[in-house]
């Protein structure tokens, strides 16, 4: 799709600190990923159409659940019932993006080892940055920003799908990965992960 409706909604989302990529009418990837945060957040099944009960939504959006009251003005909190990350700074949202954490499958790691992709809770602080791609033993991912060691991160990658898909960190689409890092002091900005 595109044209002054698809712009129009890049606009609203936009300006409910979701990240609809450039606002150029253009229904695309980044548009869709947004619309999908924007309908886990409202609590509508996220389908990336945008029908007649997200319009209503968008006109009298709620905000996401606060996870952690009193977390920090600069914060970071990931509801993995949802999939939804929100970024607070100066204890009001900044962003909102659709993600997907950990599976709950079974895998093996290539160097040996074996456990379920189960992406923690509890409450953690970033710890170190990478830039660009960075090739970790089960796979590829992109301006990882840790918040275990370095063996837990929120990056980005090419694959962000609606269902959890990840061996337990937590993804976040390639546009917002662009500058996520930029956003986030590290180390010591808070995140905290709830169930």
């Amino acid at each position: 799709m595109s044209g002054s409706d698809v712009r129009e909604l890049q606009l609203r989302l936009a300006a409910l600190d979701y990240y609809p990529g450039q606002v150029d009418g253009q229904f695309g990837q980044d548009t869709l990923e947004a619309v999908w945060a924007f309908q886990e957040v409202q609590g509508l099944t996220p389908t990336g159409e945008v029908g007649q009960a997200t319009w209503q939504a968008l006109a009298n959006p709620r905000l996401p659940a606060v996870l952690v009251p009193g977390g920090g003005s600069l914060r970071i909190e990931i509801n993995l019932a949802d999939e939804v990350l929100v970024l607070y700074r100066d204890d009001q949202v900044a962003l909102i993006s659709h993600v997907s954490t950990g599976g709950g499958y079974y895998y093996c790691s290539p160097g040996g080892g074996c456990a379920y992709a189960i992406t923690p809770t509890g409450d953690f602080s970033t710890t170190t940055f990478m830039p660009g791609w960075v090739t970790v033993p089960l796979g590829e991912m992109y301006n990882p920003v840790f918040f275990i060691d370095t063996a837990f991160a929120i990056h980005g990658d090419t694959y962000v799908p609606l269902q959890p898909v990840s061996h337990g960190c937590v993804r976040i689409p390639m546009d917002i990965a662009e500058f996520f890092y930029t956003l986030v002091p590290t180390p010591g900005t808070p995140v905290y992960i709830r169930g």
